[in-house]
């Protein structure tokens, strides 16, 4: 049985239908494949003291991509920083760093350009430009403090002398040469008189006033003597008288 042909041109027409539903599906996913400029992007960082501009490639294809960062000065490129270096991506992403000492609020521009045989998938540049931030880079403070040394000295003289001087002697008059032409010693020298009194005068001074004597024991003596002398007299004179009767 042969087929008619109004049924070999439906057929026809929906074999051309499907094979064009099929090239234009190849085609999207082709494109969604594709390396794009959307997968590269760029940042300025530290790294320590230094500053760096870093660029991730997070092309899944992976096409290797040429990357050059320009320094801008009013829209116009004032110069290349580096050279320029070759990235290949991946899905999580690849980053390169570019040394750049950067400034301030300075402006810079990443041009990517991706070719893969003959065919040039990305010839554009990162948008927007990057600006790097308000602080320059600086290192983190990680020293010990040091002790400040003390200005004053760790030994201070010390203003008193360690000894006291001994208190000179009291000069004694020596006795003096003996003369030795004559062969005789020649006289003392007196000593220096003494304001201190003498036992002798302060006696003397005691006898005057009548402290500390036995004048009144020498009195008392005295006039026994006296009585007992007077008595004999009168008893003596009494036997004579009695005697010349």
């Amino acid at each position: 049985m042969s087929l008619s042909r109004r049924t070999a041109a439906r057929s026809v027409r929906l074999l051309g239908v499907t094979a064009a539903s099929a090239a234009l599906a190849l085609s999207a996913a082709g494109t969604a494949l594709a390396c794009d400029i959307t997968e590269f992007s760029a940042a300025a960082a530290c790294d320590g003291t230094k500053g760096v501009i870093t660029v991730t490639d997070k092309d899944a294809t992976r096409v290797p991509a040429v990357i050059t960062v320009f320094l801008e000065n009013n829209g116009a490129d004032l110069r290349q920083v580096g050279t320029e270096q070759t990235v290949t991506g991946s899905k999580k992403g690849v980053t390169v760093s570019f040394a750049e000492d950067w400034e301030p609020n300075a402006v810079y521009r990443v041009h990517v350009l991706a070719v893969k045989g003959k065919k040039t998938f990305v010839d554009a540049d990162i948008a927007p430009n990057v600006t790097t931030p308000s602080e320059a880079c600086k290192a983190e403070d990680t020293t010990t403090p040091t002790t400040t040394p003390s200005s004053t000295p760790s030994s201070t003289p010390s203003s008193t002398p360690s000894q006291t001087a001994a208190p000179a002697e009291t000069a004694t008059p020596s006795a003096p040469p003996s003369d030795s032409a004559s062969g005789s010693a020649a006289a003392p020298v007196p000593a220096p008189a003494s304001n201190a009194p003498s036992p002798a005068a302060q006696e003397s001074n005691l006898a005057e006033t009548g402290a500390n004597s036995n004048t009144g024991l020498i009195v008392g003596i005295a006039a026994a003597l006296v009585a007992v002398g007077g008595g004999a007299v009168f008893f003596g004179m009494r036997r004579r008288g009695s005697s010349q009767r």
